[in-house]
């Protein structure tokens, strides 16, 4: 009976393994999203994660919010700097969120400025 019990709570570890990399290496999607960069923190009482808003448009229907991992310390550099200006995120969309890495299912893993934006504001 304890073989049973070890082997059903084995085939459990394992498969909830396989979900979580399947989770983190898989993306449900993939792209580009522009605006102006109007917050980014790092938040958390116990798990400090990187969190932002773009701003897409006018009110909150507009603002998209996305997370950034630890590891993408370039990104999170330029997310300090970026702040305020239009700019574009390329980001990945997982299948659920993963809590310790961040709010959202959106992670960006990239920014750049935003030329078109910058010209149209000044």
């Amino acid at each position: 009976m304890k073989k049973y019990i070890l082997y059903f709570v084995l085939i459990i570890g394992l498969i909830g393994a396989g979900l979580f990399a399947f989770n983190y290496y898989v993306s449900y999607s993939e792209g580009w999203r522009a605006g102006k960069l109007v917050k980014f923190s790092r938040k958390g009482f116990i798990i400090k994660t990187w969190e932002g808003q773009i701003s897409t448009g006018v009110g909150q229907d507009h603002l998209w919010d996305f997370s950034v991992e630890d590891k993408e310390k370039l990104v999170i550099e330029k997310m300090v700097d970026y702040q305020g200006k239009g700019v574009k995120v390329r980001y990945i969309e997982r299948f659920w969120k993963i809590p310790w890495l961040g709010d959202t299912k959106y992670f960006a893993k990239e920014i750049v400025l935003d030329k078109s934006a910058e010209q149209i504001s000044n």
